[in-house]
């Protein structure tokens, strides 16, 4: 049995960092997912793709994973590769290209 600790980004609907900065717990499949001839559905026999723990820090995490004796890998967050400008900085005087309409 083994888990991933990661820390997860923030979605495409949000510009400020609510709700980011804590920790996540999953638990790697152990069976693969059916689909299900009648009706379509995705289904799956194993209950612990269904868990998912919260650690406000990583140490947290990793604490509660060594004690339970499980495997664990860290997947780092990534930083964003858009640099912050502010709306200003398309009217300064000292631009590269200038300002047209």
């Amino acid at each position: 049995m083994s888990a991933r600790i990661f820390s997860p980004a923030k979605t495409a609907m949000q510009s400020g960092k609510g709700k980011t900065g804590y920790w996540v717990l999953e638990f790697d499949p152990e069976k693969p997912r059916k689909i299900d001839p009648l009706m379509g559905y995705t289904s799956s026999g194993d209950m612990r793709s269904q868990i998912r723990l919260v650690f406000p820090t990583r140490e947290e995490a990793v604490a509660y994973a060594q004690k339970q004796g499980l495997a664990y890998r860290i997947d780092e967050p990534k930083e964003a590769k858009r640099r912050q400008i502010s709306y200003s900085d398309n009217f300064r005087y000292d631009r590269r290209t200038p300002w047209t309409h």
